[in-house]
């Protein structure tokens, strides 16, 4: 690989010239997810052993982060932060760099890379609206679920999205007590103790996680069946359920505290994941 007959840089090399960047702004990312996933699991957290916070979602976490010293400075990072790992969930959906392949699979892990962007992509507004002060963060899951269930077989669409939702918190569950997300990292380039902190904020973030997705998904299904978009919850009424449940303030807080080791997993994801884009560095 080098310079064509003319002089010119070739295509090849200077795509291998941009690479780099890409991985970069990609574990910046990473980052970015795990302070959202760490925040809203300290409110929690703190709302279970009774010393302030909430079960809030990451849009509540947000607007709580706005009314803090310095949290415009953090919102715009943060916004900033989720618009690098939104990039690179694009490129794994459509360049798979992961090589996930074509298969059922393969496009599978793929489409959800794509949905992930969606989602990420709406929080990443929301930190640039509430830190700019132009609004309470963006439209609710309800009057998102509202719209779908006007629209025609919107409630089988609805019921779908329920089912994959938990069937994803079934996917991260597994991932965690298998502990299979170990052959995402480079795991030569890690410490004893980073290799330690990694499995166990992996297995119990992934855990956590798995459960809360399943409990978003199961909401999700009964607004479809009901047809009531009073039903669907999101993160923060999926804390909530789990509150309410006998020893409801205990499991709340393991699964705060699960959310908050969450974050740091994906933090040291973003510091050791295998990335395909760039040569190491």
């Amino acid at each position: 690989m080098g310079m064509d007959t003319t002089g010119n840089m070739t295509a090849e090399q200077a795509k291998e010239e941009i690479k780099p960047w890409v991985r970069r702004l990609a574990r910046a990312g990473y980052m970015a997810k795990g302070l959202v996933y760490s925040l809203v699991g300290l409110l929690a957290f703190m709302a279970a052993i009774g010393i302030g916070g909430k079960t809030t979602g990451t849009t509540g976490m947000l607007r709580s982060l706005a009314a803090m010293p310095l949290g415009n400075t953090l919102l715009w990072l943060i916004g900033i932060g989720l618009t690098f790992y939104i990039i690179w969930v694009f490129i794994k959906a459509i360049k798979d760099p992961t090589n996930e392949g074509t298969d059922v699979t393969g496009l599978i892990a793929r489409t959800g890379y794509f949905v992930s962007g969606i989602i990420y992509g709406t929080l990443a507004f929301n930190a640039f609206k509430i830190a700019m002060n132009a609004g309470n963060g963006g439209g609710s899951k309800q009057s998102m679920s509202a719209r779908l269930l006007e629209m025609p077989l919107g409630a089988w669409i609805l019921g779908a999205v329920g089912a994959v939702t938990i069937g994803y918190g079934i996917y991260e569950l597994y991932g965690g007590i298998s502990q299979k997300f170990l052959n995402k990292f480079r795991v030569g380039e890690m410490s004893r103790h980073e290799k330690k902190a990694a499995k166990r904020f992996g297995t119990m973030g992934l855990t956590a996680r798995g459960i809360v997705l399943g409990l978003i998904g199961f909401f999700i299904i009964q607004t479809a069946l009901t047809h009531n978009p009073d039903k669907t919850r999101g993160l923060d009424g999926a804390l909530s359920e789990v509150a309410k449940q006998p020893f409801g303030q205990v499991l709340l807080g393991l699964v705060a505290l699960g959310l908050v080791l969450y974050g740091v997993y994906q933090m040291i994801r973003g510091r050791y994941e295998h990335m395909s884009f760039g040569k190491r560095k």
